[in-house]
């Protein structure tokens, strides 16, 4: 005969009893585990790579490598050949040569260093008529030297230099040549050209 309230108390056994078992088989297998596989997990998100048993040393050399940001590359210049714009003009060079010397016969001029001719042609995209002057226009090395153009040189012995207070109408447009003596170990980088002196100036990679 059996003992009332007996199966209540096998079931109340049995139910207490499987949750403790399988802690100590999570427990158990848990400890089991060797320490150096164990994986680095950084603060926030981890990789993939940091739950494959990675190294700590490892693991924080690439963490490292991850979390450090790469500099942004500085714009590319407008070269020559491209089209640039500063206020009422735009720009465009054309040729870059060098001479030891520039005119013909008594007007002939030899340079202090070496003449650079900068060819450019220069259009007015504005609404009025404006003024293109050599003046306005720098010429710098890797040194960060500046240099002023020659415009008396350019005036007297370039043919058609157009680079020396030219008027320009809305529209239209001129090939021009800016003349610089600069020192035959210069090595040039950028010119700066404007509308005005005031402008801010449109920069052109020579190299």
């Amino acid at each position: 005969m059996k003992k009332p309230g007996g199966g209540c108390l096998k079931l109340l056994l049995v139910g207490v009893a499987a949750p403790v078992a399988l802690l100590a088989y999570v427990l158990i297998g848990t400890g089991s585990k060797d320490e150096s596989s164990l994986a680095y997990t950084p603060m926030g998100t981890p990789s993939p790579a940091f739950s494959q048993g990675m190294p700590v040393e490892k693991a924080e050399k690439v963490l490292a490598e991850v979390s450090t940001p790469k500099p942004s590359p500085k714009p590319k210049l407008p070269g020559i050949g491209d089209v640039v714009r500063d206020g009422k003009f735009s720009f465009k060079v054309t040729k870059v040569e060098r001479r030891s010397a520039v005119g013909q016969g008594l007007l002939a001029k030899k340079a202090q260093g070496q003449f650079v001719l900068i060819h450019v042609t220069v259009k007015n995209v504005g609404d009025k008529a404006a003024t293109f002057s050599d003046h306005n226009q720098k010429l710098f090395d890797s040194k960060y030297q500046e240099f002023k153009a020659d415009s008396g040189t350019a005036v007297i012995r370039l043919k058609n230099s157009n680079a020396y207070l030219k008027q320009i109408n809305p529209g239209n447009g001129v090939k021009g040549i800016l003349l610089y003596d600069v020192p035959k170990s210069a090595k040039l980088t950028t010119l700066v050209l404007r509308d005005s002196v005031l402008s801010s100036g449109a920069r052109v990679d020579l190299r």
